[in-house]
Order: C-alpha cells, then structure tokens, then sequence
C-alpha cells in the first residue's frame, strides 16, 4: 500500500536522498493523517456526546490532537526541505527534530488534560454514584472505535514504512503515537462493551480515560525523549561507524584511525571528522592524494562530508616498535577496554618520553587524570627511565 501511494502521490519517489522527494513523502502522509484522524475525531466525538461517555470523547480529542501533529508535520516537511543559505549552511532538515518536539509537547498536554478529567469522572463515581453520568451504549459506537483501530494501525504502517525509508524522526514519532492511539481505543471498546453487560460499582468509561491518557503520556515522553537526545546530539549509530570505519581501512595507506566524531544535521547531511594514520616515511604528496580519495568515497559512498587529518606514524622501527608495545601493555594492564594511537618515543641519553594518546569508553568510571596517573606508573615500574606523556580522549 505504501509502495502504491508513493507510485501515485510521489514523482521520482525511489530518489529519496533528494529535498523534494522527502517534501512529497511528508505532504502525502501528513495530508493522509490529517484527513483521517480528523474524520475519526468527529466520528467521536459526536458518538461521544451521545452516550455520554468520557473515554470516547477523550479518544476524540486525541485524534484531533494528532491531526494537529500531522499539520505540523506537514508545515515541518516543507520547511525542512529549503536549501542551505548562508545562515544555515547545513540546510534545514534539523527542523524535523524541532517538529517532533512541538508534537510531544501537543501530545503530553492533550494526556495531562484528558487524565484529569477521567480521573474526575472517576472520582465522582465512587464517591457520590447517584451524581455520575450513565453512559448510553451503541453498537454505533462500539463500531467507529473499531474502524478507528483499523485506521490507526494503518496510519501506523504508513509511518512505518516511510519513515523507515526516509529515516524522518517526525514520522517514528507519529507511528508511536498512532499505536499508542491503537491500545487506547481498544481499551476504550473494551470498557464500552463490558460496561453494557457487567454492572460495576464505579465508573469504567472514567477509568479506561484514565489508562487512554496514561498511554497517550507514555508515547508523548518517548517522542520528547528520543527528539531532546537528537537536538542535544548524540552518537552516531553503530551502523554508520562500522561503514566507515570499514571504507577507511580498506586503503592501502591507512594504518589505523581515530578521533571520529560524527555530526547529524538531519538525515542527509552527515558531517565527519578523522584521524587517520600513514606511514611518517611515505612520501608527503602521495598520502595526501591517498586521504583525498578517502575524503571523496565517504561521499560518494555513504553521503559524509568528511575532514580528515593526516597522523604520520613510524613503522618497521624495532625500537619505536618495541616502546609501543610496552606502552600498550601498560594500558591493557589498567583497562583492557583503552585504546593507544598516535604513538611517538623522544629518547634522550638518561631517559625516553612516551607520547601518546589514549581512547577512553564513557563507562569508564575513573578520571582522566587517575588513568594517566595509573599508565605512567605501570611504565616506570617496569623501565624506571621511560615517561609517558598522555593525552586522553573520551569515546
């Protein structure tokens, strides 16, 4: 069905790397969630009023609040898709993160509102049961819920299946959100049906308003919390590293590297920095035309924009070689999980320095200063005359 929709709604649709093809995706989709949460909601919300029941008007404003996400959804996507100027240099695409943050926010305040009222609803039950409201039960009712779980799971297969393919935060929002309205109105047909034919000592249209808004709070959080690690900036998937990683050392040039720091400014614009490490005795010119070829793979290939410094390291040297290897001990005897690249030795007639830097895993509890402290001291342990010199760095 997806495939079928973006044959029909989308030009060049498999292109979509490209600006306006994303533009097309998002506008098909988000006119889609639109139109059918809105014709959910009023379906709803006027069988709500009917019956008198809290949890059916309850799921009705949350359609709507979705067809509120879908038009900023919609007014993201076109945004979005501008091309760089000379205030954004890296485009706009990052307002997608913006967008799905406004829609948690719509998402969490919709939650907060309808749980206060259920509760109410409740409350009042329980407490002064001559005061509750009855609820009217239709099959009328019993059937729009049922057409809207069928509607809001392909909502959520449409999302899916996009948003998967144009790897858009705004869109993993909304099919969170859409099987999260899937639970509630089940729920909500649930009670409806069982309050027909089980008489309870409280209300049970206030208590699934309760569980629908509890739901719908729960999937504002994961969007807010998966949105604030994208603005906040986050490491790069693994997938991405192992690329990369994978295309750099397939050079005959690359010895090693390190220091890669990868930044996202939405899904195509990907920007990298590296390390990479050659031979020092290799001729100048020669490895840098060797890192300029990297440069351009990384784009052609994978789509980063990458900068890559040139390290010159000493090979084939069986002192310098020798001093590395005990410098690695060292660090393996401290923590197996550190690295040691850009290796250098300064030895004079009393003593050698050791430089080098060291790569450290986050979960590493002990401070940087603790660790140096710990290398330096297994090196002079062993050779009283070797220093080391550490820089440290955190991956």
């Amino acid at each position: 069905m997806a495939e079928l929709l973006a044959r029909l709604f989308v030009r060049n649709y498999k292109n979509t790397d490209d600006a306006a093809v994303r533009r097309a995706y998002g506008t098909m989709v988000s006119i889609i969630g639109i139109a059918l949460n809105a014709l959910l909601s009023g379906m709803k919300l006027a069988i709500g009023i009917l019956t008198m029941s809290v949890s059916i008007q309850a799921d009705a404003v949350n359609n709507l609040s979705d067809a509120g996400s879908s038009l900023i959804s919609l007014i993201c996507f076109r945004l979005s898709a501008k091309p760089a100027d000379r205030d954004h240099p890296y485009g706009h695409a990052r307002l997608e993160y913006v967008a799905s943050m406004i829609v948690s926010f719509f998402i969490l305040y919709v939650g907060v509102d309808l749980l206060w009222s259920s509760a109410k609803t409740l409350y009042t039950s329980i407490v002064t049961p001559e005061a509750a409201t009855h609820v009217a039960f239709s099959w009328v009712a019993a059937l729009i819920l049922l057409a809207s779980i069928v509607g809001k799971l392909f909502l959520a297969y449409l999302n899916h299946r996009i948003g998967k393919k144009l790897r858009s935060t705004v869109m993993r929002a909304a099919m969170t959100d859409s099987l999260s309205d899937v639970l509630s109105t089940t729920a909500v047909l649930v009670a409806t049906v069982v309050a027909h034919f089980v008489a309870l000592p409280f209300s049970l249209d206030g208590a699934m308003g309760i569980v629908v808004s509890v739901l719908i709070l729960i999937a504002g959080w994961k969007i807010l919390w998966e949105t604030q690690n994208s603005i906040l900036g986050e490491a790069p998937p693994e997938e991405i590293v192992r690329k990369i990683e994978a295309l750099v050392m397939k050079s005959p040039v690359a010895l090693g590297m390190h220091d890669l720091a990868v930044h996202q400014y939405g899904t195509n614009t990907v920007i990298a920095s590296l390390h990479v490490e050659v031979d020092g005795a290799a001729d100048t010119f020669d490895a840098h035309d060797a890192i300029d070829n990297i440069e351009r793979e990384l784009w052609d290939v994978l789509h980063v924009r990458a900068t890559i410094h040139l390290d010159p390291i000493v090979i084939g040297d069986p002192v310098v070689d020798a001093l590395r290897a005990e410098a690695e001990l060292a660090v393996r005897s401290v923590d197996a999980r550190i690295t040691l690249h850009d290796f250098r030795a300064v030895c004079g007639t009393t003593h050698c320095n050791l430089i080098f830097d060291i790569a450290v895993p986050f979960e590493c509890k002990q401070t940087d200063k603790e660790l140096v402290a710990q290398i330096g001291e297994a090196i002079t342990r062993e050779h009283p005359a070797h220093f080391a010199v550490i820089s440290v760095d955190r991956v």
